[in-house]
């Protein structure tokens, strides 16, 4: 009892670096009003000497945005940084004994091939974290120091099928997943691209990196095979639409015999029982339902009598999709409450 009492009473020196990106942002937000936390450092590249209430008004912080140089005081670092800058950072804060949480897609495939193949970066072997999402890997988190966060694509997917696959004592066999999933504009992060600005995406929706996009294969690690050489058929169309941030994801599974509803909905509502971040509705989701919060929404929509499934899932692609995700690994990790902050 006192050892539990402890670790909630004990406040965390944290550290974000990539912290003036919309992920760093969120991040920020939460970690200011997290009892167990001190946020010590946010360190920026192109913002650096500015204020945060400068660049977010709302966020009512008075910190300066500063460079950064190999710091390693905090207890716990994240890494909100675009793809490939992490794996020049995460050693030496391994090597000082940190904990570290990367959001970027550095450290989440264990092959090192489908990693130069999908991000176009090479990579060793080693550059390995948990994968971490909690409602799949829960004791990999609990016994880890370094984790890398699930993308926001994939986690709207892998969430949304997960109880489907091997592993969850059942005798489903899916045959072929096609997931079509809109982001909003949040999700190309905090940058001035002209096909990202109003007036290209008002009242618009564009397909992308069709059936090429790098989550796909972390999407596939995660259900237990791979792009390289896939137990199932898999497409993924991601697209982006004209709102701010949430992702959307339909989800169209073939299975290889038929199942009945009741069954599917008790394996699901089975499976993340002790979930308290995902709510399966017996109503259709929207992004409106799950927008500024951690929840992912996960609906039946349809089971047909030849075997297909049809599964809508929404989050916030900032939040469950990133910086609250991230935040969830990291309650888990200090044997909090993983609620903690985000509620």
């Amino acid at each position: 009892m006192i050892s539990s009492v402890s670790k909630r009473l004990k406040k965390y020196s944290v550290s974000i670096i990539g912290a003036s990106g919309y992920s760093g942002a969120e991040l920020t937000r939460i970690l200011l009003r997290h009892d167990n936390v001190e946020l010590q450092e946010l360190y920026a590249f192109s913002q650096v000497g500015n204020h945060v209430s400068d660049l977010y008004p709302a966020l009512g912080c008075d910190k300066v945005y500063n460079q950064y140089s190999g710091e390693t005081e905090s207890d716990i670092y994240f890494l909100a940084l675009p793809h490939g800058e992490a794996l020049q950072l995460v050693p030496s804060l391994v090597q000082a004994g940190k904990i570290v949480i990367d959001l970027s897609g550095d450290f989440r495939l264990k092959n090192p091939d489908e990693h130069k193949e999908f991000y176009k970066q090479v990579k060793s072997p080693e550059a390995v974290m948990t994968y971490g999402m909690p409602e799949l890997f829960r004791d990999d988190i609990i016994s880890g120091k370094t984790i890398s966060n699930p993308g926001c694509y994939a986690s709207s997917i892998i969430l949304g099928v997960a109880p489907l696959f091997p592993g969850t004592k059942n005798s489903i066999n899916v045959q072929a997943i096609n997931c079509t999933s809109t982001s909003g504009i949040s999700g190309a992060g905090r940058s001035s691209k002209i096909e990202l600005s109003f007036s290209e995406m008002s009242e618009n929706v564009r397909a992308y990196k069709v059936g090429v996009h790098q989550h796909i294969p972390e999407i596939m690690q995660a259900l237990g095979t791979s792009a390289t050489n896939p137990s199932f058929d898999f497409m993924f169309t991601p697209m982006i639409g004209s709102l701010v941030r949430g992702i959307y994801s339909i989800l169209n599974v073939q299975l290889e015999s038929p199942v009945e509803e009741e069954q599917i909905m008790e394996l699901y509502r089975n499976f993340y029982k002790h979930a308290p971040f995902i709510r399966i509705r017996d109503t259709m989701t929207e992004i409106k339902h799950v927008v500024h919060t951690n929840f992912c929404d996960i609906h039946i929509a349809r089971v047909t009598g030849s075997g297909s499934l049809l599964i809508v899932t929404a989050l916030d692609n900032l939040l469950k999709g990133a910086a609250g995700q991230a935040v969830q690994n990291m309650n888990i990790m200090l044997g909090l409450d993983e609620r903690t902050g985000l509620l």
